[in-house]
């Protein structure tokens, strides 16, 4: 069954929010990196609008984002980066959030993996605590 266009922009949303979390900087600034408004580039987080090849392409030019992760969730965010790690990390968010019957937007979902695959690489520990501090501040 083929996904609606709903879904896939709102797939693609959640993983810029990943992203640009990963490479640290704010929704304006990767709109201006990339050539868009500031609101045009919300709405592709959001998953309200589909995001524009050239806008892609320029992502992959300046921060050597991984254009198939991207759009289809494979291969990796950046070059040399764990997607296996990234895999995992979201699929422990995800079944917590269904056990405790918690749900939060995606791009707060988003976020919340970025700063988790983050301080993974970085070597830091991530306890339980720490990933529901986050969901509760996702939460507000």
């Amino acid at each position: 069954m083929p996904r609606e266009d709903a879904d896939l922009f709102a797939e693609i949303g959640a993983r810029l929010a990943i992203c640009r979390g990963e490479i640290g900087v704010s929704q304006a600034a990767m709109a201006e990196a990339i050539g868009v408004s500031h609101r045009a580039y919300h709405s592709y987080e959001k998953g309200k609008r589909g995001v524009p090849v050239e806008a892609l392409v320029k992502m992959q030019d300046k921060f050597e984002v991984d254009v198939a992760w991207l759009l289809l969730g494979t291969k990796s965010i950046r070059v040399g980066h764990d997607f296996e790690a990234l895999k995992r990390i979201e699929t422990s968010l995800d079944q917590y959030l269904v056990s405790a019957g918690i749900k939060i937007k995606s791009e707060k979902r988003g976020a919340i993996v970025a700063r988790w695959y983050e301080s993974e690489v970085k070597g830091n520990e991530v306890t339980d605590d720490a990933v529901h501090t986050w969901i509760e501040f996702s939460r507000e």
